[in-house]
């Protein structure tokens, strides 16, 4: 049994198919069949059923992904210790954030740690919070940003800083002229909310619900900015992070605080529980919790 043979087993699992799986390991899919032959042939079991819509994994194959990870895991924690000991902050850390915190809380502080740090190199990765999750487990990513809850025992979650959730509307809208606006207002508004998987239209339908508002949502999107145009147009209203607010500058769009109690988010910092991180990762901890 070689680690390049449970790299493949894990690629394949992941993937769903030996020729997306050979693609992501840049191999030929047929050496990389040949490595999972070889594996089978050595343990005696077929660890995949093949068929024409892909490749899913046996009693077997189940049963040795899960050793495989853990194993792939221990391979990349030793490596990296050995090659961040006598290595200050050298390397690279890679970030995660979710769409409504990524462009907003990240240049800022990661400019100035660069700026501080010149030799660690940064890589920013935008997901939802299911997915940044995923990549922290499989250790695609080090460090992840995103707004609580946060749910799995594997991880390691802290807090912050806490923000106001803002009511967004077009600057000509009637409410627009009030310094707070109450929930039972928006009971004949159109709602702009973000697509299902973005904690922000959860948290923005939790707002709701809790006042006995059942909002009468006519568009979702992906993207915060999109949201920020279409409810300039007069397309909608919508709730949406202060940040955001912010950073936006259009006279067409403006923020109102809702009426007590004010909807606030939780901004955490997140990572595998006892996961091996290098100093340069340690310091990106300290630099998040130093610039809360």
């Amino acid at each position: 049994m070689e680690l390049h043979q449970l790299r493949y087993l894990v690629a394949i699992a992941r993937a769903g198919s030996f020729s997306r799986a050979a693609a992501q390991c840049r191999v030929a899919q047929p050496s990389l069949s040949q490595q999972i032959q070889k594996l089978e042939d050595e343990l005696g079991e077929s660890l995949f059923q093949r068929s024409a819509k892909g490749a899913v994994l046996t009693a077997a194959g189940e049963a040795l992904l899960g050793r495989a990870e853990r194993i792939l895991r221990e391979v990349e924690e030793a490596s990296a210790e050995a090659r961040d000991a006598g290595k200050l902050l050298r390397g690279r850390v890679a970030v995660g954030a979710i769409p409504t915190i990524a462009p907003y809380f990240l240049p800022g502080i990661l400019a100035a740690f660069s700026a501080k740090y010149p030799g660690v190199e940064l890589e920013i990765h935008e997901d939802t919070t299911a997915q940044l999750l995923q990549k922290i487990a499989s250790m695609e990513i080090d460090l992840g940003i995103a707004s609580l809850p946060l749910e799995g025992s594997e991880l390691e979650v802290r807090p912050l800083f806490s923000e106001e959730l803002l009511l967004a509307l077009p600057a000509q809208h009637p409410l627009a002229r009030r310094r707070n606006v109450r929930l039972d207002d928006l009971e004949a508004e159109r709602f702009i909310l973000m697509k299902e998987g973005h904690c922000l239209g959860a948290q923005a339908l939790n707002v709701c619900h809790q006042a006995k508002l059942e909002p009468n949502v006519v568009l979702r999107s992906a993207q915060i900015e999109t949201i920020h145009a279409l409810v300039a147009s007069g397309f909608g209203i919508s709730l949406i992070p202060a940040m955001a607010c912010k950073k936006r500058s259009d006279p067409d769009f403006v923020c109102r605080s809702l009426a007590a109690p004010t909807p606030q988010r939780v901004i955490a910092l997140c990572y595998r529980k006892g996961a091996y991180l290098s100093r340069a990762a340690l310091r990106m901890i300290s630099y998040f919790q130093a610039n809360e």
